[in-house]
């Protein structure tokens, strides 16, 4: 059964000592702010939803960093011994996005009324995951939120670090080629047919790549709307079908893992995530068999996916982790002996945790030294389309001056 939605309200009131009071409550219905409110020793008088901004604006978007610095800052707060419900109020009043101060307010709402961190918490799945909500209920029965939300803060942390490191590597060559592709259309709209009408004078054959050229350029002219409506809606179906269809995103996966450079840097973050996620987990005294479920559809790899949900199906029939990592064929020989190496010595977590070390500055080292590792490509695909179009566009005048 879905978890019904927290809606925040506006509410005008009294306390005990008959002062007027008014603010924010965030909870699923009407008749449950009143209820708070009342136990709260504040007589609600009117108690309404708060609308929606005129545009749908209301600040900033709220991003994956703003819950790993969320939950770094409530890590601090709570490890320095300030109390749960006064750490969100502290943090909230630190957060510059509307939208983020907003949330942290309505869980530190619902927290002071009773409510556990971690049921608060999936009351907001869209930012706080259930790997995220299941760690946090971990340390709250367990007595140890402190550790658990600095655990949750570095792995946050880490996390959305390596997701920024291989957007900067996959940004850089896709930016190469729209600028590529950017150029190349306005020579062919705009440059190629001033030349065209110069050759249209000479009363002379002209070589088939010039005509090839022009003939480009015309097509290109006629229906650049079209080509744009096509790559857009190539794009658009393929976006669909890759989160539709189980078998193009395998396959797509797949090839991804092969490239050249982005294929290293994929193979190894995946990697890392997936020895980070699990070294949080199991820290945490959470199952391995449970671990590795929530830890499968972190790698962000249909392959990995499936293959780690198989490597749990056999961890459950009693097989070693690390037995079961070597039969999938997926992971490198270190992890695999680090693995074994933690399961023997009962330090599987801190094995787990200098394996992710090592793949993100795999990761880390492979990004920073793509530039060099790309330019030589870019500037053979510059040099091949617009030399080529130059070329095809001198190319009659060098062969009249040749004849005359």
């Amino acid at each position: 059964m879905a978890t019904p939605q927290s809606t925040v309200f506006l509410y005008k009131g009294t306390n005990r000592k008959g002062q007027k009071v008014e603010g924010e409550i965030s909870s699923t219905s009407q008749a449950l702010v009143k209820a708070q409110l009342t136990k709260q020793g504040i007589r609600p008088k009117v108690v309404r939803k708060k609308p929606k901004p005129l545009f749908g604006g209301g600040g900033k978007k709220i991003k994956p960093m703003d819950i790993a610095t969320f939950t770094r800052q409530l890590a601090t707060m709570v490890k320095a011994g300030v109390p749960l419900v006064q750490s969100f109020d502290i943090v909230a009043d630190g957060s510059d996005n509307p939208n983020m101060k907003e949330l942290i307010l309505s869980i530190r709402t619902d927290v002071a009324s009773g409510t556990s961190f971690a049921a608060t918490l999936k009351k907001h799945p869209k930012y706080f995951d259930e790997l995220f909500c299941n760690l946090i209920a971990a340390g709250e029965q367990s007595g140890a939120l402190e550790t658990l939300l600095d655990r949750l803060a570095v792995y946050k942390e880490k996390t959305e670090i390596l997701k920024a490191k291989i957007k900067k590597a996959l940004t850089y060559p896709i930016a190469i080629v729209l600028i590529s592709l950017v150029v190349t259309g306005i020579l062919l709209i705009k440059v190629v047919p001033q030349f065209e009408s110069t050759f249209s004078s000479f009363g002379a054959d002209l070589p088939a790549f010039t005509l090839l050229v022009l003939n480009l350029s015309e097509f290109t002219q006629e229906y650049w709307w079209i080509i744009i409506a096509a790559i857009v809606g190539f794009v658009f179906l393929f976006k669909r079908l890759y989160n539709s269809s189980p078998g193009v995103r395998k396959a797509m996966d797949r090839h991804l893992l092969k490239l050249p450079v982005v294929g290293t840097i994929m193979y190894n973050s995946i990697l890392a995530r997936y020895a980070r996620t699990l070294a949080t987990t199991f820290a945490a005294g959470v199952p391995l068999i449970n671990a590795l479920e929530s830890v499968a559809g972190s790698t962000g790899n249909i392959i990995y996916e499936e293959g780690v949900l198989s490597i749990r199906d056999e961890v459950a029939t009693g097989i070693q982790l690390n037995s079961s990592m070597r039969a999938s064929g997926l992971f490198p020989s270190m992890m695999l002996q680090l693995t074994a190496i933690g399961e023997e010595s009962g330090a599987l977590d801190e094995m787990l945790e200098k394996a992710a070390t090592y793949h993100e500055d795999i990761v880390d080292n492979t990004v920073d030294n793509l530039a060099s590792l790309i330019e030589p490509l870019i500037m053979v695909v510059l040099g091949v389309l617009v030399g080529g179009l130059l070329i095809a566009m001198y190319l009659p005048i060098f062969q009249i001056g040749q004849a005359v």
